[in-house]
């Protein structure tokens, strides 16, 4: 069988495309705003980088951002590497650092000069791409570069994402760029976006489109397809139904929509602010009008957004105890991975702490040269130094969220290294921690989170009570609390029964969070301070609320409690939250490293009062006189009745799955899931839409009862369906019920590790009534 190949191309032909691609990308930087961009020009011209992987691994790569303005693309020199894993986008990108602010730039490239470095931080479980330039000048380009382009991409609102989306695709189904679609480039374009069609409906849209009858469309023909391709039938039967006779919105039909369907109490001025904010048509605006297509606008907004936005910002009392609050909490934080082999790293802490993680874990053990370290003891985890932690701590503790930090010690050093672990923490930290009580004066009750902002508190043993002023010796011994002592290995759980010796150094730094061992909830009532805190293994947990949840109830009214998951859990799985919230549990810690649902609903959990990692508890689980009990749901302020109507519509531009084929399509479902007390924990779901994920559409209602609205959370889940195997996960959204908005709402989903999917959307209509 004789091979044929394709003919090369001529000289021209070559010069043809390099002006197309020129074209393309000055095109994409003028929609971008950056036209005549001196860092951007260099980032299209490419650049040679070496890239730093170890000490003997440094290799020199051209990296180059593609034509679309949103693609990194780089030569990676080896033959078996898909051309899919030699790119990056501008959404894969969680931050540019310059200089060695990277675990990797610290042991690889400190001699090089930190104006010569910068690493790129990726959203996923993705390494770090650790990059040295030529010199400070280009350097700085691609910082500067891609710094731009990441602002500018957070900053789209939705249908400036949508234009770019299909913008992008267009040129890439335009295979040789001479600005004309065939009928093929159609068919292949839709498939890109997502859409399986037969050749008839697409012979159909190409026909619609191709007025000038040459068998390509082009100019206003591409224009007249990106209008069928992306209409919103759902929305155009909505706008109908509110719009006059000439198929445009007054401020009065404006406010009318907005106070039938999303039941806003609107005024004239907000609805003309509504219209001057999306309408796209400049002589609509003026005349305050809106159209169609400015409606669409307004519905994809974070106005029209499920999540109230006004929860965005902090919006709770800060003034109240400590422990009345839910803290975002981490387990293991230093792990990337599983707690057996899994590599620890600086960079999972800062991950947590971006997150919102308000009290992160770390297990201390002695190390080489006298420096503690930081690893899962008794296992093949790597070890990162104690001090190299303290340092990332510093330096992200209050980026999210200016509120306290909580350093939770698993201690398992000699005296010796625990003595360091507190010089390390008091020359980093500074005045950042805490070493005192607030006032300088034994307190009677916690100081509350305003009161602690900006502070770093350590939680760990202590050698004598807040109100003892004597002297400690540095060889007393206290009873060790080791979450070691879950695991199976007999060795383990002799040492964690055996006394340790405490350093007064370190036990000095203990001052609100002091760690105790639990004997029943009669003891800690009696004999301990408000400051003494116990922590306790899921298991334990479930064994102690089982017929009722009233005294973990009463303990957290007064002190505070840490949850951790079992021991037997080395793949570093999550159990789920709620029941411990709902016992009004204030530390309840997660792997953060580990994505799933329990993620999700701890994610979702905090996504209110301003990202700050502390949320109020509900009144009834800070006063001591209540009786309410989440296992049996009585009368009392707690109970508010409501039912739940959700309608789940239509999605937009969902991604396939990552372990789709390249040529499938997704069969997107959508779950619907309430998670709350035992009586409100309800799911339901859709069926699923074959061979669609760009504008699947189901208009399936559901009916959930909710009991007890202030502990309840929605989870919006969007899966492809699959009949012989597991279904793939797409997205999610989860918020509190507390916070749901009404009417016809957009949700913008998010990936399994809790990022955004830059375009995919579930619209919903959301109605809540009292039972």
């Amino acid at each position: 069988m004789q091979c044929i190949r394709k003919p090369r191309r001529t000289e021209q032909e070559d010069e043809r495309l390099r002006e197309v691609s020129k074209k393309e990308a000055r095109s994409n930087l003028a929609r971008l705003g950056f036209i005549e961009d001196d860092d951007l020009n260099v980032l299209l011209k490419g650049s040679n980088l070496q890239k730093i992987k170890s000490n003997s691994w440094m290799k020199s790569r051209f990296y180059k951002l593609q034509e679309d303005c949103r693609t990194v693309w780089y030569d990676s020199q080896k033959i078996f590497k898909s051309a899919r894993a030699q790119i990056f986008t501008i959404d894969d990108v969680e931050e540019v650092r310059a200089g060695h602010q990277s675990e990797g730039m610290q042991k690889f490239a400190s001699e090089v000069p930190a104006d010569r470095c910068f690493t790129i931080v990726f959203k996923s479980r993705k390494k770090n791409l650790d990059l040295i330039a030529s010199d400070e000048k280009e350097a700085k380009h691609w910082i500067e570069g891609l710094g731009k382009l990441k602002k500018r991409d957070s900053g789209m609102n939705k249908r400036e994402r949508l234009d770019q989306w299909f913008q992008i695709y267009l040129q890439k189904a335009d295979v040789d760029k001479d600005n004309k679609m065939t009928l093929d480039e159609v068919k292949n374009f839709l498939h890109m976006m997502n859409i399986e069609v037969d050749d008839l409906y697409a012979r159909d849209l190409f026909k619609k489109c191709d007025k000038s009858k040459d068998s390509t469309i082009h100019g206003k023909e591409i224009e007249e397809f990106y209008k069928l391709v992306t209409e919103r039938q759902e929305v155009g039967v909505i706008f109908e139904a509110y719009c006059t006779k000439e198929h445009v919105m007054t401020v009065e039909k404006l406010m009318d929509f907005l106070r039938k369907e999303q039941r806003e109490n609107s005024t004239p001025e907000n609805a003309a602010r509504l219209i001057q904010k999306y309408e796209l048509n400049e002589e609509a605006r003026s005349d305050y009008l809106m159209t169609k297509d400015g409606f669409l606008c307004y519905l994809m907004s974070p106005d029209s957004d499920i999540f109230n936005q006004e929860h965005k910002k902090v919006y709770q009392d800060m003034t109240k105890p400590l422990n009345q609050y839910y803290i975002s909490s981490s387990h293991n934080t230093y792990l990337m991975k599983d707690q057996l082999e899994g590599p620890s790293s600086i960079e999972a802490y800062i991950s947590a702490l971006n997150k919102g993680c308000r009290c992160v874990e770390l297990d201390c053990w002695d190390g080489r040269d006298g420096e503690p370290v930081i690893y899962h003891g008794y296992t093949l985890t790597s070890k990162i130094l104690f001090k190299d932690v303290i340092q990332a701590i510093k330096e992200y503790a209050f980026k999210a969220s200016p509120y306290p930090v909580i350093l939770s010690l698993e201690n398992h050093c000699s005296i010796e290294q625990q003595t360091v672990m507190a010089q390390h923490m008091k020359t980093i930290l500074g005045d950042m921690l805490l070493t005192r009580t607030i006032d300088g004066k034994m307190p009677t009750t916690f100081p509350s989170p305003e009161q602690l902002k900006g502070k770093i508190l350590v939680k760990g043993k202590r050698l004598n009570h807040l109100e003892d002023d004597q002297e400690q010796d540095v060889t007393d011994e206290v009873s060790d609390e080791d979450e070691a002592a879950e695991m199976e290995n007999e060795q383990v759980k002799k040492e964690s029964k055996e006394k340790m010796k405490l350093s007064k150094e370190l036990s000095d730094l203990v001052i609100y969070c002091k760690s105790v061992h639990f004997h029943g909830f009669e003891d800690a009532m009696q004999n301990q301070a408000f400051y003494e805190m116990s922590s306790f293994v899921e298991s334990k947990f479930n064994k102690l609320v089982e017929e009722s949840a009233k005294p973990f109830i009463q303990l957290n009214a007064r002190q505070l409690s840490r949850i951790y998951p079992a021991g037997r859990r080395t793949d570093s799985s999550n159990y789920s939250p709620v029941d411990m919230w709902n016992s009004g549990c204030q530390i309840v810690a997660l792997n953060f490293q580990t994505p799933g649902q329990e993620m999700d609903v701890n994610q979702g959990k905090f996504l209110e009062n301003g990202l700050s990692g502390y949320n109020l508890k509900p009144k009834y689980l800070r006063e001591k006189k209540l009786s309410f009990d989440p296992k049996n749901v009585q009368k009392g302020p707690w109970l508010s009745q409501k039912k739940l109507h959700v309608m789940v519509i239509s999605a937009q531009q969902l991604p396939k799955s990552n372990r789709m084929k390249i040529s499938s399509v997704v069969d997107p479902l959508v779950t619907v899931e309430v998670f709350g007390v035992d009586n409100d924990n309800d799911k339901k779901e859709t069926e699923y839409i074959s061979n669609n994920g760009f504008n699947p559409m189901w208009n399936d209602t559901f009916q959930f009862n909710v009991s007890v609205p202030e502990l309840t959370l929605v989870r919006f889940l969007v899966q492809d369906y699959d009949l012989s195997s597991k279904n793939d996960f797409i997205g999610q959204f989860t918020l509190p019920f507390t916070s749901l908005k009404l009417g016809y709402r957009h949700i913008h989903l998010l990936t399994e590790n809790g990022d955004h999917l830059p375009s995919a959307s579930l619209f919903v209509h959301i109605m809540i009534e009292d039972k």
